[in-house]
């Protein structure tokens, strides 16, 4: 309504002409805290202690405390000529205010901070976006938050680099470069070294920047931190081979400076710093394989930065999840809501209710955070073999949410590679006339045979440029929609020939917990068997 009326295409109106003179500026909307003050004092009588009190009641929505206030704003009302009509429509409207208003003085900094935020990311969004994981590196939540950012925005992030980190996460030629102070277990104390003595000549190995640093300062454990997080990558050495010779790496940086410090030595003049005949052997080891490189390097940062083992889902997340664990704990989702999110289980913890039976505790984790999944009796008698950690999974259920947190109650769980089978609608096939013949329809025809199922499908034939006519197959060719399904039909007609359109996700079907889906993507309505809010 503000901007519509802003604008010129909605008129201004009052709901009685007393509320001109207070909500002019806003054109007739209830925006701010102070007007809802002075409707209270003008229009219906309340002192300004009074007028506080109601605004504070509106905010924390005190059922019994607004039921006295809309009684005494009505009436003082009525005393000042509004009908009582009137006034109780008016209270109606301010309450509805309570949802949305905020503080006149609040406003006017927020949008001065909007406008200047939103103008640096639009057009220096690798500066912007460097500046805001400098800010957060206190919280690996947060930084996790703003790298999926950077990568839905486009922008890449360079991993830890012993040569070119700062302290701060920087710019390095378009992308960002990871900072020495978001890795866990490196303090400020061995940064500073680290950035002092690369003053100085720029570190060429491990051996090299033991020899260099403050080793009081750098200690087995940062250098850990340092080899698992990638930071020595640029040296020529996997990180299996570095993590393997850590400790002889030091403790030639420890002899090296004790000859270099030792008042004996110094009678013979300089000693030479590097004595290459002296080097510990590197041992000729293979790398990690990706998950053990990965679990490492989120060890030592908190989340994932080379790769991530969602990776190779992020398409069918994509195409299945309505929302992200972040997003489930932020404000967007609401208590009751019902949500689909995908990710990769990190921690199970199994219990015994009363009766005997085996619930489940689960968090899974996606590209920007985690949230914890309950996942109750009847849901985990049918889905207990997927609940594996690491497993890729699809959680389907109802977010409960308060001030402190926010979980999902589990009313179907999928492994992601099955989404297609669980929850694929319909199947759009699409073939360009101007490449195809009888032999490809054919060949097309022969794929389909071999996957029977339950979803509908449709044929877009398309004549480049000129137009594109959808056939609705024969209800009796119904297919099972997949991966294998769908590698078979690019390679035929080319990439994303096949397209699948998803079932809705379902809600609750009523308040008191009739949950749809019984773990197997069946599809049919099922009781919770008493199912109640977990504390």
């Amino acid at each position: 309504d503000y901007v519509e009326r802003k604008h010129g295409r909605q008129k201004v109106q009052y709901l009685i002409p007393e509320l001109e003179p207070i909500l002019d500026v806003t054109y007739g909307v209830i925006l701010y805290q102070e007007q809802v003050m002075k409707i209270a004092g003008d229009i219906a009588g309340f002192s300004m202690a009074e007028a506080d009190s109601l605004r504070k009641a509106m905010g924390k929505k005190i059922a019994s405390v607004m039921e006295q206030q809309q009684e005494r704003f009505v009436t003082g009302a009525v005393k000042n000529g509004v009908s009582k009509e009137k006034a109780e429509e008016l209270f109606r409207l301010v309450e509805t205010f309570a949802g949305y208003g905020f503080n006149k003085s609040h406003s006017a900094a927020y949008a001065m901070i909007a406008y200047q935020t939103a103008y640096l990311k639009t057009h220096f969004p690798v500066e912007f976006m460097a500046a805001v994981l400098t800010s957060e590196m206190n919280s690996s939540d947060n930084v996790a938050k703003y790298i999926a950012e950077c990568r839905n925005m486009g922008i890449n992030i360079l991993p830890p680099d012993i040569n070119e980190s700062d302290k701060n996460f920087t710019v390095a030629g378009g992308k960002i470069r990871f900072g020495l102070a978001a890795i866990k277990n490196v303090g400020e104390s061995a940064i500073d070294s680290i950035l002092e003595m690369r003053k100085e000549s720029r570190f060429d190995s491990l051996f090299d920047f033991c020899r260099k640093v403050d080793l009081r300062r750098v200690n087995k454990r940062v250098i850990e931190s340092l080899i698992q997080c990638g930071a020595f990558d640029a040296t020529g050495y996997n990180r299996a081979q570095l993590m393997a010779v850590a400790e002889e790496a030091l403790e030639y940086g420890q002899n090296v400076q004790k000859e270099k410090n030792d008042p004996q030595m110094s009678l013979f003049g300089k000693v030479e710093e590097t004595d290459p005949i002296n080097l510990p052997l590197i041992p000729d080891l293979p790398p990690w394989d990706e998950k053990q490189l990965l679990e490492l390097e989120k060890e030592a940062i908190g989340f994932y930065i080379t790769a991530h083992p969602l990776d190779e889902y992020l398409d069918v997340m994509e195409k299945y999840a309505n929302a992200g664990a972040l997003a489930v704990k932020e404000d967007g989702i609401k208590d009751g809501q019902a949500v689909r999110v995908g990710g990769m289980v990190k921690s199970i913890k199994t219990i015994i209710t009363r009766k005997g039976d085996s619930m489940a505790f689960m968090d899974l984790e996606d590209l920007q955070g985690s949230i914890e999944i309950i996942i109750f009796p009847n849901l985990y008698a049918t889905i207990q073999e997927l609940l594996q950690v690491d497993a890729p999974l699809f959680v389907q259920g109802v977010v409960q949410k308060n001030e402190q947190n926010a979980k999902i109650l589990a009313d179907e769980i999928v492994a992601i590679d099955r989404a297609e089978e669980y929850w694929a609608a319909s199947l759009h096939i699409h073939l360009d006339a101007a490449v195809s013949n009888e032999t490809t329809i054919a060949d097309l025809y022969h794929i389909l045979q071999k996957y029977p199922g339950a979803c509908r499908a449709y044929l877009h034939v398309k004549i480049p440029e000129k137009s594109e006519t959808i056939i609705s197959l024969p209800e009796k060719m119904k297919f099972k929609a997949g991966v294998e399904l769908a590698r078979e039909v690019n390679a035929l007609l080319g990439e994303n020939a096949l397209q699948t359109m998803c079932t809705p996700i379902r809600a609750t079907a009523n308040g008191n917990g009739n949950r749809y889906g019984n773990g197997k993507g069946k599809g049919k309505p099922r009781r919770n068997n008493g199912r109640k809010k977990v504390g």
